[in-house]
């Protein structure tokens, strides 16, 4: 294993199946891993034989210890992070000590494998061209619709982590504030034994967890169709792209090239770049 680099590692959602051959190579040539829960790390590692030094790494003790990581890692040593499950840093601890690494000059790299967002995005039979990570709302009621408000107009494809203990105030949150007949794809317990994959519209899954208390339970990701694009409107995205292009090409080349590239209307596209200037 190479010295002085940082590894973010990748681990099971649920099926250790998934567990990659390179990750398990990369835990266990590292100097030390540095896991979110290092209780539920344990196991996993146990299973695959690795028994490299493991040391608790969480939201409570990031700040503290992340340069005494960089420090090892300057030094020589080779550290690898995980999480509790999935890849490290979507919805948990991280970000800090990877931008501590790369500030210091070090090398971060990323052994790839099982992530819940992803994983249920895969299987929604909604739009992935452009999405939105969203994860957890606000546990607040008032803050949770606030921030559902701020999403609402929003073209793109959403995707929300939820706890089973607020899975149905966030569903009727969702199907209130961003509409009940939006198209939508309940994930729980993804690789899991239970696991639930349930399309319908947010009013439907609604009732769907209402109904069955074995669907209150478990992990969630909830994938939900973005708003329509309003009627003589370019896409957020569009606009940003054609705009990018203008600079660069004649506003007619600009406009047939964004629309090969995002499938908007050529014509659109054009208008749009001719009124804005």
């Amino acid at each position: 294993m190479e010295a002085g680099i940082l590894y973010v590692v990748a681990t099971p959602i649920g099926n250790r199946g998934d567990m990659s051959p390179r990750a398990i190579e990369t835990l266990k040539g590292v100097d030390r891993i540095a896991a979110e829960d290092t209780r539920r790390s344990t196991p996993l590692l146990r299973d695959f034989g690795i028994d490299t030094p493991l040391i608790p790494f969480h939201e409570h003790n990031e700040w503290r210890l992340g340069p005494e990581l960089i420090e090892k890692i300057v030094s020589g040593e080779s550290v690898a992070l995980i999480s509790d499950a999935g890849t490290p840093l979507v919805s948990d601890p991280g970000y800090h000590l990877t931008r501590a690494a790369l500030e210091a000059g070090l090398r971060v790299v990323p052994i790839p494998g099982p992530s819940a967002p992803i994983a249920g995005l895969s299987v929604a039979g909604l739009p992935t061209d452009r999405f939105l990570f969203v994860g957890f709302l606000p546990p607040k009621p008032g803050q949770r619709s606030n921030e559902l408000e701020r999403l609402r107009e929003w073209t793109a494809t959403l995707v929300f982590f939820e706890a089973p203990h607020r899975i149905e105030a966030a569903l009727a949150d969702m199907a209130r504030v961003l509409g009940g007949e939006r198209r939508a794809t309940l994930c729980r317990e993804l690789t899991k034994t239970f696991e639930t994959v349930h399309h319908n519209s947010l009013a439907g899954l609604c009732d769907f967890v209402g109904a069955d208390p074995n669907q209150r339970r478990g992990e969630f990701v909830l994938v939900v169709e973005g708003a329509p694009a309003k009627s003589g409107e370019l896409d957020e995205e569009v606009e940003r792209i054609a705009t990018i292009l203008a600079d660069e090409l004649p506003v007619k080349q600009a406009a047939a090239l964004t629309a090969k590239i995002t499938g908007a209307k050529k014509n659109a596209v054009y208008q749009f770049l001719v009124a804005s200037g």
